[in-house]
């Protein structure tokens, strides 16, 4: 980065947080036209450091954190949570941080690109500078993949040691560029491979044997094991299931993470265009007036079989995903299968 759009983006910066000090990063960055990624590396030796760490070494040290606010997003959901991060499992290109009802997490490190410690004032009113500190990864595009945020106060030990770890490193970011659509393509074997299998994580093998996105995929089986649903189908089904007290899964990707919340759900609340579950540990934000397609999923397995509700936006990138609570080996919940039925008489009637 040159020195002069460097001093562009850090004035551009203070001036939106002068204006807007809660102003998220990711609309600053918006505004300029750069990545997030771009606009926090511009911060570089000020109040951001790069931690130079394997993607598995840093994941190891998530749970020396203390209580902190993880965040990851997708196009247009944000999933936030608080809780301790469990201890880390996994291989060498997958780790799994496994806490149903806490901070649950799939971390997928190859895309794991640039990591930094990042040091944001808080706004008080005091002229005594109080300090939120952030750990955050980013991937090759500048993308934010996950985020944490420490909330103890002292600051636990560890965060010092990740900041004696920092450099001025700086990152090399490549542009994104925009998915290309293309003809649906013929999938000959696809609806006898779906129906053979036996668990749902076998889903992820079967696109990759005939070269399909997930929404391929949906769009290819409509009528046998998928079936679209209107787009404000969303708002209700996690209205209802806040209603009946019926407990979900809440899936929210970043190309790197994802990030799972279990449980009962608050009612939905829409506020600035967007639905919102406020909960005591949690926050779900979603742009659902963005999303273009909302598809019902079933998936065979050796329990009976799982159904999903997948959103996507206008360039088919999965925006939430939805399943109910259900333990490893047991039957989906039938008040799940029974709110979805529902759901179908609806739009029949309409």
């Amino acid at each position: 980065m040159m020195e002069s759009q460097q001093i562009a983006i850090l004035e551009a910066f203070d001036a939106a947080r002068a204006a807007r000090p809660r102003l998220p990063a990711i609309d600053i960055a918006e505004r300029l036209s750069i990545s997030e990624g771009e606009l926090q590396a511009a911060r570089l030796g000020r109040d951001v450091w790069t931690l130079p760490l394997a993607p598995k070494d840093l994941a190891a040290r998530l749970p020396q954190l203390g209580r902190v606010k993880a965040l990851t997003r997708s196009r247009l959901a944000v999933l936030e949570q608080t809780g301790d991060y469990p201890e880390l499992n996994g291989g060498p290109q997958t780790g799994l941080l496994l806490d149903p009802g806490g901070l649950d997490l799939r971390l997928l490190y190859s895309h794991w690109h640039w990591a930094c410690l990042i040091r944001d004032p808080v706004p008080t009113g005091n002229e005594t500078a109080q300090w939120r500190w952030s750990l955050q990864v980013f991937n090759q595009h500048g993308c934010a993949i996950h985020k944490s945020f420490a909330l103890e106060n002292p600051l636990p030990r560890h965060w010092g040691a990740l900041a004696a770890l920092g450099t001025m490193d700086t990152p090399a970011f490549t542009q994104c560029v925009p998915r290309l659509k293309r003809a649906l393509p013929a999938a000959p074997t696809l609806a006898s491979e779906w129906a053979a299998m036996r668990d749902v994580h076998q889903f992820f093998a079967l696109l990759q044997r005939h070269h399909l996105e997930r929404l391929e995929a949906n769009q290819l089986m409509e009528g046998r094991f998928t079936r679209s649903l209107p787009v404000d189908a969303l708002e209700s089904l996690l209205t209802k299931a806040s209603q009946r007290t019926l407990p979900l899964m809440l899936f929210v990707a970043s190309p790197g993470c994802v990030q799972i919340r279990t449980g009962t759900l608050p009612e939905p609340q829409r506020a600035h265009g967007w639905l919102n579950l406020f909960g005591e540990q949690f926050t779900l934000h979603l742009n659902d007036t963005a999303i273009d397609q909302v598809w019902q999923v079933s998936k065979p397995n050796r329990d009976g079989g799982v159904t999903s509700v997948e959103a996507f936006d206008a360039e088919g990138t999965l925006v939430l995903q939805m399943y109910a609570q259900r333990q490893e080996g047991s039957i989906e919940r039938w008040e799940w299968r029974q709110l979805l039925d529902e759901l179908g008489s609806q739009e029949a009637v309409a």
